[in-house]
Parts: C-alpha cells; sequence; structure tokens
C-alpha cells in the first residue's frame, strides 16, 4: 500500500468514526432532548402514529386514545376536560401543537423515550402494534373535584401539595376550557375553537395556578418576611415594633396604613406574632426596611423565589428583585411593590414550613407504566433547600395557627381540625378590584396538605371582597376534601 492510499485510508476511517459518533449522540445521547423538541415537528406526528398512552390520576384515566377514521388513526379524548385541562393541556395533529402532560411528557406518551428503545424493538419482532406508555399522575380526582367546584366561576387558580413529598394533588384554574375541542381532527374548527379562546380577555388558555401574569401576593408574602426575621436571630415572636396609625414610606411621600386605618392593636408596640395574626401592614413594612432588601429576597429564594420549576410542566418563576430601595423594599413587607408570585409559589412557602423548615420540590408525576404494566419509571421526591430550622418553623407554625383561629384568616377554619394559615388583599390600582389570596396548611401538628388560592378580579367584588372571606373559605374545602371531612 502506498503511502498515499495508506493516508486516504486513515482520513476516511477517522470521518468513518466521526460520522458514527455524531449520529449515535444524536440517535442516543441527545433523542429525548429533540424529541421533547417543541420544533421538532416529525417527532410530533410520528407521535400520532402509535396508540398513545393514557394520562391517569386515582386510578383512572383522564385521558385516552381512541380510534379515528382520519389518517392519524387515534383521537385523544378527555374526561372532565374543563376541570383537567391546566393539568392534562392537549395534544392536535391538525394544530401541530401540544400543551400541559401532553407536551411534557410526549416522548412516553408516544413511546419515543430513550428509556423505551427495548420495548420498541420488542414490539418490532413480535410484530405487536406499537403504543405509549401510561403517565400516571400524583393528583387526586376527589381534591381536584373540591378545588374546581370551591373556585366555580370565579377567575383564579388553586394549587394543593403535599408539604413532605412536593406531590402535586390539586392543579385548578379559571376560567378554563374544553381539551376535547383543541383535540379535535377538524382543522377548521380546532383553529376557530383556539382562536376564540385566545381572544377571550380571560384569558382561559393561561394556567393561573403556575404560570400567566403574576399578582402581588400581598400579606401571604407577610410569612417570607417573618420567616426571614425569625432565621436572622434578632427577632422572635415577641419582639416588638413601632404601632403607629400611618408610616411614611422611606424617602418617599407616600402614606402607608393598616387595612383598618388605625393601629395595630392597642399599645405603642406590637409584638410581631400579633401584628402576623392581625395581619397589619404598618409593622411589616418597618421590619422589612430593619431587615433590608438582600435578607428578605436571601429569605424568598430559600422558598423558591427567582426559580423556575419543572413538574414536569414548566413555572414561571415568581419574583423578588435585587436592588431594592428602602420605600420599595417597605412595600414587599406586606407583598406590594415590585414582588410577584404564582400560587405554587405560595403553596410552596406554607409547606415547607408545614414540612419543618424543609422545602421539597414539586411534583405531578408518579411514575411511567408500559403497556405490559411493567413499571418504567418512578419518580422520586427530591429536595429543593432548607428555609429555616425545625424550630424556628415551628415558631411560624403558632403563629399561623393563631391567624386562623383567633386572627384574620378565620375563614380558613375547620371543625376538630388545626390549620395553619394566612389571607392576602392585594391592590393593584386605585381604582383597580385587589387580588384575593390565602395559603396554609392542615392539620398543624401533621400536616397532610399545603394549599395557595388565588381569586382575581376581587372575586366580582371590586375593592369589597377580602381574602378571609372569598379565598379561606375556598381553601377550605379543599383541605377537608384531603382530609375526608
Amino acid at each position: 500500500m502506498t503511502k498515499e492510499l495508506r493516508r486516504l485510508s486513515i482520513l476516511m476511517l477517522v470521518m468513518f468514526l466521526a460520522l458514527f459518533a455524531s449520529t449515535s449522540w444524536i440517535q442516543v445521547i441527545e433523542a429525548e432532548e429533540l424529541a421533547q423538541n417543541p420544533r421538532n415537528t416529525r417527532a410530533l406526528y410520528d407521535s400520532y402514529e402509535v396508540q398513545r398512552g393514557s394520562i391517569i390520576a386515582s386510578g383512572a384515566a383522564i385521558a385516552t386514545s381512541v380510534p379515528s377514521d382520519d389518517v392519524y388513526s387515534w383521537q385523544r379524548v378527555y374526561t372532565d376536560a374543563d376541570m383537567w385541562a391546566p393539568v392534562t393541556g392537549y395534544i392536535n395533529p391538525t394544530l401541530g401543537s401540544s400543551t400541559g402532560i401532553e407536551q411534557a411528557m410526549n416522548s412516553y406518551l408516544s413511546g419515543t423515550a430513550s428509556s423505551q428503545f427495548l420495548s420498541r424493538i420488542e414490539r418490532i419482532f413480535t410484530g405487536q402494534p406499537p403504543r405509549g406508555s401510561n403517565v400516571v399522575l400524583t393528583l387526586d380526582a376527589q381534591v381536584q373535584r373540591a378545588a374546581y367546584d370551591a373556585l366555580g366561576d370565579l377567575e383564579g387558580a388553586v394549587i394543593a401539595i403535599e408539604p413532605a413529598t412536593g406531590r402535586v394533588l390539586a392543579m385548578v384554574t379559571s376560567p378554563s376550557y374544553d381539551t376535547n375541542l383543541l383535540a379535535s381532527h377538524q382543522t377548521g374548527e380546532a383553529i376557530a375553537t383556539y382562536d376564540a379562546l385566545e381572544a377571550d380577555p380571560g384569558d382561559p388558555l393561561s394556567n393561573r395556578s403556575i404560570a400567566g401574569d403574576l399578582n402581588p401576593p400581598g400579606s401571604t408574602f407577610k410569612l417570607v418576611v417573618a420567616s426571614a426575621a425569625l432565621a436572622s436571630g434578632q427577632y422572635t415572636p415577641a419582639s416588638t415594633l413601632p404601632n403607629p396609625a400611618s408610616y411614611q414610606l422611606p424617602q418617599s411621600s407616600s402614606i402607608v396604613h393598616n387595612a383598618s386605618g388605625t393601629t395595630c392593636g392597642p399599645g405603642e408596640t406590637v409584638t410581631i406574632a400579633d401584628a402576623l395574626r392581625l395581619s397589619c401592614n404598618i409593622p411589616f413594612a418597618e421590619l422589612a426596611v430593619a431587615l433590608g432588601d438582600t435578607a428578605i429576597r436571601e429569605e424568598a429564594e430559600k422558598y423558591g423565589f427567582n426559580s423556575s420549576f419543572e413538574l414536569p410542566l414548566v413555572s414561571t418563576a415568581s419574583s423578588y428583585p435585587r436592588a431594592l430601595d428602602d420605600a420599595q423594599t417597605a412595600l414587599t413587607g406586606f407583598g406590594q411593590g415590585q414582588v410577584t408570585a404564582t400560587p405554587l409559589q405560595m403553596a410552596m412557602v406554607s409547606a415547607g414550613i408545614a414540612n419543618g423548615g424543609l422545602v421539597m420540590n414539586p411534583r405531578m408525576v408518579e411514575r411511567v407504566i408500559g403497556p405490559d404494566l411493567s413499571v418504567q419509571q418512578i419518580v422520586e421526591d427530591t429536595e429543593f433547600g432548607r428555609a429555616l430550622e425545625q424550630q424556628i418553623a415551628a415558631e411560624l407554625v403558632a403563629m399561623m395557627v393563631a391567624n386562623v383561629s383567633d386572627g384574620a384568616a378565620s375563614g380558613a377554619r375547620i371543625d376538630g381540625v388545626e390549620v395553619a394559615g394566612k389571607t392576602g388583599t392585594a391592590e393593584n390600582g386605585p381604582d383597580d378590584p385587589y387580588t384575593l389570596w390565602f395559603t396554609g396548611f392542615a392539620p398543624a401538628d401533621n400536616p397532610q396538605v399545603a394549599v395557595a388560592v388565588v381569586v382575581e378580579d376581587g372575586g366580582g367584588r371590586g375593592q369589597s371582597g377580602s381574602g378571609n372571606t372569598i379565598a379561606a373559605p375556598i381553601a377550605k374545602k379543599v383541605m377537608e376534601a384531603v382530609l375526608g371531612r
């Protein structure tokens, strides 16, 4: 062999090895990521050639595939479509789009996940028709129904999670929509439905529980400020703060008042515990300035603020900005100003406190089951991080219990059960309706569920509604559903 031929052979061998390595990388290592990429329309259309797996909650399928008489072979059908819409989402070949669990778990449902490679090979050799795997959710159908019915026609969202595990038990948003209409293979009808939903001022396609246009959390954020104060070691629940009837924001002409328009109780000072129980704005504005925006932001981030979560649905990050001046920091002391949050985030705050200060990552998927009923994947609980030491968390739990039993969150009381909670009534503008909140958990001594409720547009009452009268009773019904009451 001549030297030139040897060099050419080596070059061709190197090129072959490079080609083999790159194709192997794409087909094996990056297969999952490419299959999930929303721009990969081929993966989307390939998924219609198989009988798509079911989405299951509480042992029953809430999304299934049935034979169709068109080119797509299978039609997706949803049970209680409006109730489960923010969870399942929809998938439609004529629109070339998908949302919710249908999108996030598409590779498993369509049988194209890398973990299902051997199963696909086996079906080819045995001549069995291709089928996707079933995705089993953590959500509880009874709790989902309770949340859906309790929210009713109000504009807002409810989310319930299990504090010790992060398992999502309910996820409801309103207004909602019929996912069956968007799954239709009649292109004109599907497009018309989608366009109408897009044009709806109520924004029904938005999953308000984890995303969308975020709201100020109002007084529910006082839990984070109180957490930062207790964690600093400089304050206890019995620490006192000045108790004026009005408070001028630092370096500003703006005046802040308590919701009552008076002082927070009768004395010249008020304890942090009583300020939380009575949900007074001025003491928490003072406390926020004393702590500083950096301390509050760092505490908020321990609960998940400024982070996005994959449940596997992707949440919008709740926000506590950097470099706030004292006036803005004072406003965040009672959940106003530039701080914004999702219901998921405020549920995580309550769940972290309930779980002894340990915040768990939220998750919606329990396991993936193959067509042969084999368990292909089990999703484990994972920790986000520790927000509070256990002893300090117990102090905050006691403060939240007082808030429900003898304070501003009385609307969440459950007979025979000690409930911990915090309400919020957030302002949006001089004449705009309030945003109404509640977050809390039960039972306080052995937490089984943490809930967050947001009701937008003042619950239809403008500025006359409150978190205690509208949001707290919704959360109560959800907690009762979990506790079997």
